[in-house]
């Protein structure tokens, strides 16, 4: 009995770690105040340049997705690291004319996920060339490992968000990014 409870408590350990790191990492994912928006809502950027140039230092988004009440998804990046994961990262907006708070369904209809409160659980990553779906990773405890807690947003507030999902294959560079009540869209994988 002991060996079970050393081997759940080292990934509770690791979830936790992850979890501290994403934590870290999302700190300096804000918004950084630029309230240009782009033309296109819910495309990825197609400028001709490589998706790495598109990612690393510009304010180009990966992607933009409008959702309910003047909400928008602003994707910043979707990382590839070398522990198998994909951290998508950016920022929500509100774009309204009033105070919003992002949809209870946003967290998807999984029982495990909804009884830990409103989150960005419910969000996929669809590979159709190797006809996958990736759903946000959970720690030991069932937590999403996405930004949790979501707040109301003022109008012309962002907050940052992120969502960790388990890596696609190496020579899978895009994907359909998909999170209930927003539209849906085609997003570029870094590194």
């Amino acid at each position: 009995m002991s060996i079970r409870f050393t081997a759940k408590a080292r990934r509770g350990m690791v979830a936790l770690t992850i979890a501290a790191g994403l934590a870290v990492g999302v700190a300096g994912c804000g918004g950084g105040g630029d309230d240009k928006k782009p033309e296109a809502s819910a495309s990825a950027s197609k400028s001709g340049s490589s998706g790495a140039s598109t990612q690393e230092g510009t304010d180009e988004p990966v992607a933009e997705l409008k959702g309910e009440d003047g909400l928008v998804l602003r994707i910043d990046s979707a990382q590839r690291d070398s522990g198998g994961f994909l951290t998508v990262s950016g920022e929500m907006k509100n774009d309204g004319d009033k105070a919003a708070r992002v949809s209870v369904r946003t967290a998807g209809d999984e029982t495990e996920i909804i009884r830990h409160g409103s989150s960005l659980g419910g969000a996929t990553l669809v590979d159709s060339k190797s006809k996958k779906r990736y759903y946000v990773l959970r720690d030991t405890d069932g937590r999403p490992l996405t930004t949790t807690g979501m707040p109301r947003i003022d109008s012309g507030a962002s907050i940052p968000v992120f969502m960790q999902f388990p890596a696609p294959p190496t020579n899978t560079t895009d994907v359909t990014f998909q999170l209930p009540t927003f539209a849906s869209a085609t997003i570029q994988i870094s590194g």
